[in-house]
């Protein structure tokens, strides 16, 4: 079959290395509007004209994601060799990261991958590079007959709720190993790892990398967790807010900048006025997140259940700690932004598991840019807890999108998102959530049944 490239003999090399290493497979990823690797399996020996672009795709509405064209040209998925992993858990496969090109010579306008390169571009042209640490939170589960989300043992289940919980994480023990021992056969640089307040819900945290590192090793995460829970018998979801009765899973984004030039992170300054410690790049990177948070939701929150989580109280009345609300604090985790005391990082609690890492990164970082080049000032920080969803004029908080409608407008009508994402993404990405929103918005479900049927 034809490729875009030349095949590099190295490449030839390499192949004979990885088979006499016993691989048999190599895939080469691209990443959807959903975050899921799509990808064709060659044989080893064919990997070097798969890193040359042999291989050949039509993504245009497969996932959902505009409208499929059948006379539309093919895209090729081109392999980033340093992203080039061997499967701990199945070591006859290798897996790459890949970027989807239109015709083979430009990025496809649905390459989540391209549209951060092009942002952290921006950024190195501004002097910065773009850090980025993620705490990852999932549900792992064995299905019921009913439906809920069966936690690994009872201990899951404990009321209030099984946060760090001894016995809740030693239960999961078996699969818990099996994955930590692949995150760190892999580099991932665990910290550590434990029970969450759902039933079943786990958090993972591990080193900071560059973005794009960080957003390919989100994609290796997803598609691993999933893999080795299947041998367990289990199964993972990063649906936000799975049931009722659930805490949310959160993806919080812990963003820095450092120096292009020099390495040294830029977020910090001992002189800041306030007495905080940040420094005026930091304060305007928080700037920016809050002048865009309405568009940056339909990206960070890209679902229709992801408002179920963005609730300040859980169904037991108790607080969910999810913000609710366009503000910063220095160590208040009821506002959208953090300026927590032992990193010197930003950190977004809004962003959840079901975001696609590439587009909400690069989203953010245009949104903190953007910030920086206008000089905005964020405003106070709010020190009190943000658990009220009726709005309080004394304090420097904007509320955040209420469901996905909302968020679809915003992003819709942004002229930012117009310039980080090309016009058709914008465009295809506003009907996909329209009709998502739609969708739910028109089934009537047993609540409104329960609380209307007889009432009226």
């Amino acid at each position: 079959m034809d490729t875009v490239n030349v095949v590099d003999p190295d490449h030839r090399e390499l192949a004979e290395k990885l088979s006499l290493q016993g691989v048999k497979y190599a895939l080469g990823s691209w990443i959807d509007v959903h975050g899921r690797p799509k990808t064709k399996v060659v044989p080893i020996e064919l990997l070097p004209n798969m890193l040359a672009g042999s291989e050949r795709f039509t993504p245009r509405g497969i996932t959902g994601f505009g409208a499929m064209d059948p006379q539309e040209e093919e895209s090729v998925a081109i392999p980033d060799l340093d992203t080039l992993r061997q499967l701990s858990w199945d070591k006859r496969f290798v897996w790459m990261a890949a970027d989807i090109m239109f015709g083979g010579t430009e990025p496809l306008d649905q390459c989540p991958r391209s549209i951060l390169k092009a942002q952290l571009k921006r950024a190195r042209d501004m002097g910065f590079e773009f850090k980025l640490g993620v705490e990852t939170e999932v549900f792992v589960f064995a299905e019921s007959d009913d439906g809920y989300l069966r936690p690994l043992a009872a201990s899951g289940g404990l009321k209030p709720c099984p946060a760090y919980d001894a016995e809740a994480t030693l239960d999961a023990a078996d699969f818990l190993d099996d994955f930590v021992t692949a995150l760190r056969d892999n580099d991932f640089g665990v910290f550590s790892f434990d029970h969450e307040g759902g039933d079943g819900q786990y958090e993972f945290d591990f080193e900071y990398d560059g973005a794009l590192e960080m957003a390919d090793r989100i994609t290796f995460f997803r598609l691993m967790i999933r893999q080795i829970a299947k041998r367990h018998g289990l199964a993972v979801t990063f649906m936000p807010k799975p049931y009722t009765e659930a805490w949310g899973s959160g993806h919080h984004y812990n963003m820095s900048l450092v120096s292009s030039q020099t390495g040294e992170n830029v977020m910090r300054d001992p002189a800041d006025p306030r007495g905080l410690g940040w420094s005026a790049t930091a304060y305007a990177f928080v700037g920016g997140l809050m002048r865009h948070a309405d568009a940056l939701a339909a990206i960070v929150t890209p679902t229709v259940n992801s408002y179920k989580r963005l609730d300040p109280k859980l169904a037991d009345g108790t607080p969910s700690w999810a913000p609710v609300w366009s503000a910063y604090g220095e160590q208040n985790r009821s506002c959208m932004l953090r300026l927590p005391k032992n990193r010197p990082a930003v950190e977004n609690r809004v962003v959840d598991s079901a975001a696609n890492t590439y587009l909400a990164a690069a989203f953010s970082l245009a949104a903190g840019l953007d910030g920086i080049e206008r000089a905005l000032d964020p405003g106070d920080p709010v020190d009190v807890a943000l658990i009220d969803v009726q709005p309080d004029p004394t304090l420097n908080a904007v509320r955040l999108p209420r469901n996905l409608l909302e968020a679809t407008d915003a992003f819709a009508h942004s002229e930012l998102a117009s310039r980080v994402f090309p016009k058709r993404f914008v465009e295809e990405y506003a009907d996909m959530k329209y009709a998502e929103w739609h969708s739910y918005h028109r089934t009537v479900t047993d609540w409104e049944r329960e609380r209307y049927l007889y009432a009226l």
